[in-house]
């Protein structure tokens, strides 16, 4: 069912006043540590269970401004065809959710969030609200975000920034009714990242 962030996700840009860096002010570039991002949507089936799927395949501009968030600029493409997982050996439900009946991937592959507002009143705490594009689609998310740290790596003494974020959509909105009300409506949204800020070194493979 659907995502967020996500997308995501990213709302980072909350974070900020407390957090300045002595580096410039302004906005400046991040870029997802993926071996350190889970974004995932989660969903109540049939009243037995909470299913979830993760969205494994996304990208986009992470331009955080900590000092002035509304500076920021978070722009998500998730590639919805083979960028999610539910589970080993689950081909039956992929093709399911790739079908019409739900992503309809053939003719929508991606999905996209752009944050549209921040807001934040001690740097650490605060929403994110963009819109989500899917299925053709778009609709209003927010999101809860919290930062969780942002200080230099202890392996690698870049800066990183991480972050937790949440929200609820219905996904009915986008289109996604199938098995309504059965199938919840209501998708549970939640992101945890950690943001690394881009230098001019290549970075190569994240730090454990």
């Amino acid at each position: 069912m659907k995502t967020a962030y996500a997308a995501a996700s990213l709302a980072a840009f909350l974070a900020a006043p407390a957090l300045t860096s002595a580096a410039s002010a302004g906005p400046a570039a991040y870029e997802f540590d993926k071996t350190h991002t889970t974004i995932t949507a989660t969903w109540n089936h049939l009243g037995y269970s909470e299913q979830a799927i993760h969205f494994t395949d996304y990208d986009g501009v992470l331009l955080l401004d900590f000092e002035e968030p509304a500076n920021s600029t978070v722009d998500v493409t998730f590639n919805i065809a083979g960028g999610f997982w539910v589970g080993a050996n689950q081909e039956r439900f992929e093709n399911h959710l790739n079908s019409g009946d739900l992503f309809n991937t053939g003719e929508f592959p991606t999905a996209r969030f752009v944050a549209t507002e921040f807001v934040t009143e001690d740097g650490e705490t605060g929403t994110m609200t963009g819109d989500l594009t899917l299925l053709g689609q778009t609709h209003p998310v927010t999101l809860d975000v919290t930062l969780r740290q942002r200080a230099p790596h202890p392996f690698s003494g870049n800066e990183v920034a991480g972050f937790s974020a949440s929200g609820e959509i219905l996904r009915s909105e986008w289109g996604l009714g199938y098995a309504v009300p059965n199938v919840s409506d209501e998708i549970r949204i939640e992101i945890e990242t950690e943001l690394a800020l881009v230098t001019d070194e290549e970075g190569g493979e994240s730090e454990d």
